[in-house]
């Protein structure tokens, strides 16, 4: 008799190693000790023995600082982090005000640093994102999977299975730079129950003043402050350098870059169609200045969702904040036009085998205390590894791993089950990426934004319990929280390296 298949926890997400460089440092600490044991070294050859005490002072200071912890990053990195702030600080670079009477350069965008010279192109409808600091141009959908976490787990598990090979072909082709799938939750209006309301009323003849009438009034009212939006993007970004062939072939220059992107934008949809998952509409220029104009002022979405299509999403002078700042004093976190935002790198995924749909909590976390629905972006940013850069990651980080297993045996400490899962973790992607499956460097960021600080606050605690409850564990950025806000508020395919 065949086997039952077990849908209840299918996915297993490839485990983080714990290894580092050596013994399980990072290139900060090593720096750290490597200035001591310098140090150390200096003070012996220049007075002899009594060396060790005169430079004690500076190399056992040192030595320590290397193996601290702070926010769960070592200490050596959050200081470097600190002190590259507090330079920003000082040469104004923390506060950002645009200023609509200067003079702009002419192509250029309202964005903070380097980023104001991408370039936002409308091509036949789709908006074509070009960033010529790393040579790419992105293009971005609106996706969806009706009632996805309405359905079984057995209906779940079919879907993931045909994204999968979608994933794959990424790792397959030349040229995928990056793709980024985004969840974004904000607070909408009940525009459309209000308009239906008031056009079949009277066709009905209903009493505004009757007791029903004015129930159902109170019932809207009371409802706005609960509706949410929920919406997925996902983006595509293309590698111009790897692609350079087929950009001469198509006649090279901006139109050249046009045109590809136009067809890739039109395979992808063919790609996920076969998947199931529904293309609802490419994003045009308007479109991508409406997603980041809402991340950076959330008071103003009821003006842009309130719109008629005529008029719909944002002129894309409009697409950066009007104001950004980091305060002094307080580095996790980073205010913009009406909110303030706190954004988390997810570190730590499910540790056992998780179920289709494990990020549920999150989608909808709510206050603890009031119960609204908390606004934030969910980013999941894939970077495509080919199979023989892969297999050479994989046979490098065993030699970590047995080079460390030397050490601790030369020390006389037993390795640890975590050690012993890490090893496993790579058999088990090794035969992954022989089975055919792609493998991806991925990194996700989420990004809670609230009107002022204390329901920042709030919010933060809700979102932790949702993510306690999906098994993910989140680390605050910072001192980088305008970088880590700049990669999920803008839909311009970024990662942070």
């Amino acid at each position: 008799m065949m086997a039952t298949q077990n849908l209840d926890r299918p996915i297993r997400l490839p485990r983080r190693s714990r290894q580092g460089v050596v013994m399980g440092m990072d290139a900060w600490q090593l720096t750290c000790l490597t200035v001591a044991a310098v140090t150390l070294l200096v003070g012996v050859n220049r007075f002899g023995p009594p060396g060790l005490l005169f430079a004690a002072p500076v190399y056992l200071p040192i030595g320590v600082f290397a193996f601290i912890t702070l926010h769960g990053d070592s200490a050596p990195r959050q200081a470097g982090l600190w002190l590259m702030k507090q330079v920003r600080h000082m040469v104004g670079a923390t506060r950002h005000v645009y200023r609509p009477e200067r003079a702009q350069f002419a192509g250029t965008l309202n964005l903070p640093g380097i980023r104001a010279s991408i370039q936002l192109w409308d091509v036949d409808g789709v908006a074509c994102v070009y960033n010529p600091h790393d040579r790419a141009v992105s293009v971005t959908a609106e996706v969806e999977v009706q009632g996805f976490l309405m359905k079984d787990v057995a209906e779940r598990y079919d879907l993931a299975q045909q994204w999968s090979p979608v994933l794959a072909s990424f790792t397959q082709r030349p040229g995928i730079k990056r793709a980024v799938l985004q969840e974004r939750t904000i607070p909408t209006t009940i525009r459309a129950a209000r308009d239906h309301y008031e056009s079949v009323s009277p066709r009905r003849g209903v009493d505004a003043a009757s007791p029903v009438a004015r129930n159902y009034d109170d019932v809207i009212n009371r409802s706005e402050s609960f509706a949410v939006s929920h919406r997925n993007y996902l983006t595509f970004t293309l590698d111009l350098v790897a692609l350079a062939p087929q950009l001469k072939a198509l006649g090279g220059g901006e139109d050249a870059v046009k045109a590809l992107a136009h067809l890739e934008a039109r395979n992808l949809a063919d790609a996920l169609s076969a998947a199931r998952i529904h293309v609802r509409r490419w994003l045009a220029a308007r479109d991508v200045a409406a997603l980041a104009r809402v991340g950076f002022d959330p008071e103003f979405a009821a003006n842009v969702q309130n719109r008629d299509e005529r008029s719909a999403g944002v002129d894309p002078i409009a697409i950066g904040p009007m104001y950004l700042e980091e305060p002094r004093g307080a580095n996790g976190i980073v205010y913009s036009d009406s909110g303030v935002h706190t954004t988390m790198w997810i570190h730590e995924w499910p540790r056992s085998d998780a179920a289709i749909g494990f990020v549920e909590p999150i989608v909808f976390a709510r206050m603890p205390s009031t119960g609204e629905a908390i606004t934030h972006i969910l980013s999941i940013v894939l970077t495509p590894v080919s199979v023989r850069k892969a297999m050479r990651r994989i046979e490098d980080d065993k030699k970590v791993w047995r080079g460390n297993e030397k050490l601790r045996a030369k020390r006389g400490v037993d390795g640890s089950a975590a050690d012993a899962a890490d090893w496993e973790a790579l058999e088990r992607q090794e035969e992954e990426i022989v089975a055919g499956h792609g493998e991806f460097r991925y990194g996700a960021y989420l990004t809670v934004t609230a009107r002022d600080e204390q329901q920042l606050d709030q919010a933060i605690a809700g979102m932790r319990n949702a993510l306690a409850r999906a098994g993910m564990e989140p680390q605050t950025l910072y001192c980088q929280q305008a970088e880590a806000l700049m990669v999920n508020a803008l839909p311009l395919g970024l990662g942070m390296k």
